[in-house]
């Protein structure tokens, strides 16, 4: 049984009807064009068009897309001047002369 509870035999005979609509009853493809005979029975038939059935295929196209992203470095120089305080000595000297003028001995 499948799945509407119709037997086996039915589902051969559909199958062989399915081939017969497809090349013609005698086996020749292009006869009764439109029209179907059924095996047996002597009259013409239009065919039953069903309800059309979709497949849908998800189809994912990836793409590499190069995003060009400028990095630049930038280099600053600090120049620091320490200034650094040492003592150096220095001396001076002077020299005072005085004159001394006894007046007792003239």
């Amino acid at each position: 049984m499948n799945y509407y509870n119709e037997s086996k035999t039915y589902e051969s005979e559909t199958k062989k009807y399915d081939k017969n609509m497809q090349t013609g009853m005698d086996g020749c493809s292009g006869n009764n064009v439109g029209m179907m005979e059924m095996p047996g029975c002597g009259c013409a038939m239009m065919p039953v068009y069903e309800c059309p059935q979709e497949r849908v295929c998800h189809r994912y196209i990836c793409y590499d897309v190069p995003h060009v992203m400028p990095c630049n470095t930038r280099i600053i120089n600090h120049h620091v001047y320490r200034h650094t305080y040492r003592p150096e000595y220095t001396y001076c000297e002077e020299n005072v002369c005085e004159n001394v003028y006894d007046r007792g001995c003239c």
